[in-house]
């Protein structure tokens, strides 16, 4: 039999076993709580209700605070009426009572009233006693029954516990003895179990193993050297610079492109520390500086390859394997690989000239249009009709926003090629918001919303740019305008904390879902679905032109509610 259908059927029949003592234990516990509650339920309450109303009778029956408790009582016991014979002795009881007022001097009728209250503790009490034998008969069988199961559970459960250790226990030991032989390479080590169940599936596949382990081990030489060949091929027939060092920083291999963009032969840096080549060779020098100052930050490296600058992409590749029978891994070298993107920076190259000059011819004809629907506004050039004027004027808001999508294009280009200058001088902060929200008014007004400012006094001077600083400010206005819905309010706040002044600007419109967060400052990004205009460069060229300036920026947005923008500028002393 297998091992699993062992298991089964020993596990199945003691699950089963467990769930009938489960279920029978409920059902017994179940009756006695029944049986206990019919007692406490039924009987005894009548028993109580007999009591107070015998009290109610030896304390003067006369008074009507005490007629109205017997009365009360009278009335519980009437819906209590559970055992034979005791609805007459109730209707008794009642209408015994009943004549108190007309006879209450009457000693017979006292005796009466006592004696019919008799009769109810009699029946109540004589119930309780058949229903407390009925309750230890139940808990007699159910603890006969219990017993027989538990002592059956225990068996079985010792029979398995005997038993189906060991049947997995042994062969799994014996395995594990021959494992180790092999692993001390003993390969013509073999196990000898032919029972048809798992174990004996795995000896059979652990002396096959073994077998081909014994074979490979007699022809593993040259399949190793057969395999260094190919690899030594594979990495030189690679077109990506590639160099290998082993854990103490020798080259163990260098393909031929490293060899060629270095300047170096292989038989002269092959088994040399990668340090002392790099004495003399400032390329070498620059390839393993990540080796000796981890904060070095990943860029490009330009170099004269093909008779022209390229540029690539370094990465080291830390080489680590688990040795047999250890849990920690091993550090064994490093690959550098470089790869090419010379291709791409020339496409980018083209692509940004291409922007640039584009956005540059399109500024001057855009402004042209802007003036010139400006200048059709002019009554000294002729009054216009309503349809006239509301054309002008869709003409010179298309007009504003293509200058501006333009201009963005313009400032991504410089801050692509490296050429945007800022100009920072000593600006006050409150001068940079007024800025920014007086270029707002009209688009918040147009659209009733509110524009709340909070500004604390005595604020320090920022060291920025004033007016890239000031155009930052106002697109986060203007997003936020725009995002918001008709209404609303628009809150900008100035907050010093440190060294560092945070400019605030808080919408309460649709927000941003989470999803959609780490992209909104990636150029050309739009949230999907969005119907505002824009290009998608603002926030990109925003966080560039803050970070530029020592500064940083963070959004915070909750999906439903609305976005917050946080702007953080290093302050200077106001002395």
């Amino acid at each position: 039999m297998r091992i699993q259908t062992k298991l089964v059927l020993g596990l199945g029949a003691l699950f089963a076993l467990v769930a009938f003592l489960a279920i029978q234990s409920g059902v017994y516990i179940n009756r006695l709580s029944a049986d206990t509650k019919n007692i406490l339920t039924d009987n005894y309450n009548s028993v109580a209700y007999a009591r107070e109303m015998l009290l109610a009778l030896d304390s003067n029956i006369q008074s009507p605070q005490m007629q109205s408790r017997f009365r009360e009582q009278l009335r519980k016991q009437q819906h209590n009426i559970t055992e034979p014979n005791e609805l007459e002795a109730t209707e008794r009881l009642k209408a015994d009572f009943g004549q108190i007022k007309t006879r209450p001097a009457d000693t017979a009728l006292f005796r009466q009233l006592r004696k019919d209250l008799t009769v109810i503790m009699l029946l109540n009490m004589q119930a309780i006693q058949r229903k407390s034998e009925i309750a230890g008969k139940t808990a007699d069988t159910a603890i006969l029954w219990i017993a027989v199961s538990g002592t059956l559970c225990f068996m079985i459960a010792f029979t398995l516990l005997l038993n189906l250790p060991s049947a997995i226990s042994n062969p799994i030991k014996t395995l594990t003895s021959s494992i180790r032989s092999i692993s001390s390479k003993n390969y013509a080590e073999r196990i000898y179990y032919n029972k048809p169940d798992e174990f004996g599936e795995m000896a059979r596949a652990f002396n096959t193993m073994a077998q081909k382990l014994e074979e490979y081990n007699n022809s593993s030489l040259a399949r190793l050297m057969n395999e260094k060949q190919r690899i030594e091929t594979l990495i030189n027939n690679i077109h990506e610079p590639v160099i290998g060092l082993n854990e103490t920083k020798k080259v163990i291999f260098i393909n031929e492109e490293a060899a060629r963009i270095t300047n170096t032969k292989p038989s002269d840096v092959l088994g040399k520390q990668v340090q002392d080549l790099a004495v003399g060779n400032d390329l070498i020098r620059m390839l393993i500086r990540d080796f000796f100052e981890p904060s070095a930050a990943a860029e490009p490296l330009k170099i004269y390859a093909d008779n022209k600058e390229s540029y690539f992409e370094k990465a080291i590749i830390p080489i680590s394997i688990v040795p047999t029978g250890e849990t920690e891994a091993q550090h064994l070298g490093d690959v550098i690989f470089l790869k090419n993107i010379t291709p791409f920076k020339e496409l980018d190259y083209a692509k940004t000239n291409f922007i640039a000059t584009v956005s540059h011819e399109l500024k001057t004809p855009i402004s042209s249009i802007k003036m010139s629907a400006q200048l059709l506004e002019n009554n000294r050039i002729g009054p216009l009709n309503p349809e006239q004027k509301e054309l002008a004027e869709s003409i010179q808001e298309d007009a504003t926003r293509l200058l501006k999508i333009t201009s963005e294009l313009l400032n991504v280009t410089q801050l692509e090629s490296g050429k945007l200058e800022l100009q920072p001088i000593l600006c006050r902060p409150e001068d940079l918001i007024h800025k920014a929200l007086q270029i707002n008014e009209t688009a918040a007004a147009s659209r009733n919303i509110h524009l709340q400012l909070h500004l604390p006094e005595g604020l320090p001077f920022v060291n920025v740019d004033a007016d890239k600083t000031s155009w930052i400010f106002s697109n986060l206005v203007s997003n936020a305008i725009r995002y918001s819905h008709d209404n609303s309010i628009v809150t900008v706040a100035i907050a010093v904390e440190s060294n560092t002044i945070q400019f605030i600007v808080k919408d309460r419109g649709q927000g941003i879902a989470p999803f959609y967060l780490n992209k909104i400052f990636d150029r050309y990004f739009r949230v999907p679905g969005s119907r505002k205009e824009g290009t998608g460069l603002g926030l990109s060229i925003s966080k560039e032109l803050i970070e530029a300036q020592g500064g940083s920026i963070q959004v915070h947005s909750e999906f439903g509610a609305g976005t917050e923008f946080t702007v953080t500028l290093p302050v200077t002393s106001n002395d």
